[in-house]
């Protein structure tokens, strides 16, 4: 709490608290939601096993559309990165100590998210865990690392596209969403499911180039933002009621058609939706952020944001082992009116471990050190802030690069024996020599 009092009392007068408390929004969103739709099983013969409630409750689907909250993260990131990358240009600073400033405060703390992970699987299997539990245990522990790494690719792309936006600002944007489109009519029309991976990429950097828009001030004033919320929302009624879309804005288990794998235009609609009432409702929001109360709750939050988003699934897994296999919770029918009743103590419960895991892990958040490099200024900047030559850019390239494979590869895994360290070797390797890459580069002249 001294830490939250003593960030709250040092704030400075122009930090924009609205953006602050849109980043704790989310991240909470995503826990609670997270945690909501987890049904957990337990029987002697089968043991511990879990799976998604929406696939079984189909009247909760609707319910992602104020949950999946993933847009709003990514805007706010755009809103971020572009006044950090804008400053650390002005500064004279480089795109390279750029990156490896804002890619290592996401980093340091996921590396001892991983090798965590990694450690507790293989002490599992030496005490004679079966290899399929634990693998299963480690790839719903790591559901996280999907959006970090979605999230990790657009702050790399950041020193190319945010002097994209300075030319071309929203015109960036629509060829984006029209890249999305083209996906969309591919996928749906032509029956060619290839050409919508792109937009793995393609909707989440329109959304951040976004958040380069609003941070510039050329979004819409509150009339503005509410047309765009009504039209934003009824496109998204058009995309899942008369279009090929689902109602469910979060992955369903069983369904040939998602709409985060691989996103689609449907939650691009759900993106300028919440755009919008982002917009319309700032100013009151503001307003009430100058009390003392709410923003030491958003600093508390914000403090450890990237802890609780990472270890959020590891509280399940740590719960439903402790509570499950001695009865000490009950399992009702999913979806049952008992069950919805008895998701207040098991949110209570994973809250308590939570909160332990934060203790534990939380420090690592701010007291890990950054990348070698990431405080250099001068080097290997052009007059546009991108240029990047010499060993230390290509290292810090070739380091993120890694790491972004190997984030991929453990999330794409699946519940499954990954081997003695529960995640898959291969991807856990390319991982570690990309932040061994990243923390060992070298100092000096990048050209």
């Amino acid at each position: 709490m001294r830490q939250v009092r003593r960030a709250v009392e040092l704030t400075p007068p122009e930090r924009d608290r609205y953006v602050d408390l849109l980043r704790a929004l989310a991240i909470t969103m995503v826990v609670l939601g997270h945690w909501l739709v987890v049904a957990v099983t337990y029987s002697d013969d089968d043991g511990l096993d879990g799976f998604s409630a929406l696939a079984t409750v189909p009247w909760s689907r609707p319910l992602t559309w104020l949950f999946q909250v993933m847009p709003l993260f990514f805007l706010v990131g755009g809103y971020v990165n572009g006044a950090s990358f804008d400053g650390r240009r002005r500064d004279g600073g480089d795109a390279a100590g750029w990156l490896l400033r804002r890619a290592g405060r996401l980093l340091g703390p996921t590396t001892v998210f991983v090798v965590t992970v990694a450690g507790c699987a293989l002490v599992a299997r030496l005490l004679g865990a079966d290899p399929e539990l634990v693998g299963t245990a480690g790839w719903l522990v790591a559901i996280p690392l999907w959006f970090l790494t979605a999230y990790l690719v657009v702050v790399v792309l950041t020193p190319l596209l945010y002097p994209l936006h300075r030319r071309a600002g929203w015109l960036v944007v629509a060829v984006l969403v029209g890249g999305v489109a083209v996906a969309d009519t591919a996928r749906f029309a032509f029956d060619v499911e290839q050409v919508a991976y792109a937009n793995y990429l393609l909707v989440w950097l329109a959304v951040h180039q976004v958040g380069f828009l609003w941070r510039d001030g050329r979004l819409p004033g509150r009339t503005g933002a509410a047309v765009l919320t009504v039209a934003a929302l009824l496109a998204l009624l058009w995309c899942t009621v008369v279009g090929p879309y689902p109602v469910s804005m979060v992955t369903v288990p069983g369904e040939e058609v998602q709409n985060t794998a691989p996103p689609t235009l449907a939650l691009l609609s759900l993106a300028a939706t919440q755009t919008g009432l982002a917009l319309l409702l700032r100013p009151p929001v503001e307003r009430w952020l100058r009390g003392r109360r709410p923003w030491t709750l958003v600093v508390a939050v914000n403090l450890v944001a990237l802890t609780v988003f990472l270890w959020h699934m590891a509280a399940v897994v740590v719960a439903a082992g402790v509570l499950y296999p001695p009865g000490l919770l009950p399992q009702p029918a999913v979806g049952s009116a008992e069950w919805l009743l008895w998701r207040v103590p098991w949110l209570g419960c994973l809250l308590v471990v939570l909160l332990v895991l934060v203790l534990v892990f939380g420090p690592a958040e701010r007291g890990l050190p950054l990348p070698r490099g990431a405080e250099d200024t001068a080097e290997g900047r052009g007059a546009g802030g991108v240029r990047l030559r010499g060993v230390r850019p290509a290292v810090t390239c070739v380091g993120l690069g890694l790491a972004v494979a190997g984030l991929l590869g453990i999330t794409v895994s699946g519940p499954e024996d990954h081997g003695p360290f529960g995640l898959p070797g291969a991807a856990l390797l390319a991982y570690l020599v990309g932040i061994g890459a990243l923390w060992l580069l070298p100092r000096g002249r990048a050209d």
